[in-house]
């Protein structure tokens, strides 16, 4: 059992949807701080050649307080707006954008930035075919959240009888192999090989949100681009 536990991001990079095709559970971990000027309610996109970056709004957003205690603004409009205007003849626009428009109009269904990005990335993995099984910290881990940082991991993994844990490579400065070994847990990180792609006629600009990647390939080559990475 592989099992990957990482913050809710609004529409990421792929590099996020490699780590979801990488295990067999994605833990959604909502209930721990927010990161002002993270990637939790931001991204980038591709507007007229150069990378643009759009923001969810917030209201009171605070490092002081859980992902999951934040609420967007309704006024998110001009997103997709830019959007469409970035990407109108982008070769995959038509079933892209709409489910771009769809995953927006879900935040007239909850005021939560942690559920919209859940949902955001539930969609996305949707679409493209993914069968990893997520979960949500806060509705079924909140127990844990007393523990520290790294033995709260560890007692997820194994609440879900997981014997492989893998993390993003930033977490390499964080956690100990010998601690998850002990635990019977096998520690990873994933390395995230990014392909280019044809965008219009620019010179490729990486690590874009995935509505760049959707927009510009067919599922069959994004599938492959998920495929793309090594684990460490």
């Amino acid at each position: 059992m592989r099992i990957a536990i990482m913050q809710p991001y609004f529409l990421p990079y792929i590099g996020y949807f490699q780590l979801i095709n990488a295990v067999d559970k994605f833990i959604f971990y909502d209930d721990v701080s927010f990161i002002n000027k993270g990637w939790i309610n931001r991204n980038r996109i591709l507007l007229n050649g150069k990378d643009h970056l759009f923001t969810i709004a917030l209201k009171s957003a605070s490092q002081n307080k859980l992902i999951n205690q934040i609420e967007i603004c309704k006024q998110n409009n001009k997103i997709v707006k830019t959007i469409k205007q970035a990407y109108s003849k982008a070769p995959y626009f038509k079933d892209v954008f709409t489910l771009i428009q769809q995953v927006f109009d879900k935040m007239n269904e909850t005021k939560s930035i942690s559920k919209i990005a859940e949902i955001s990335v539930k969609m996305v993995s949707n679409y493209l075919n993914l069968s990893t099984f997520f979960i949500t910290s806060s509705e079924k881990y909140s127990y844990t959240q007393n523990l520290y940082r790294e033995k709260r991991l560890i007692d997820i993994c194994q609440e879900n009888g997981a014997n492989i844990y893998i993390n993003s490579s930033s977490g390499k400065i964080l956690y100990n192999h010998e601690s998850f070994k002990e635990n019977g847990i096998k520690l990873f990180f994933i390395k995230n090989n990014i392909n280019t792609y044809k965008q219009f006629n620019n010179d490729f600009i990486p690590r874009l949100s995935i509505i760049d990647v959707m927009m510009f390939n067919d599922k069959k080559t994004i599938t492959e681009f998920l495929n793309n990475y090594e684990i460490e």
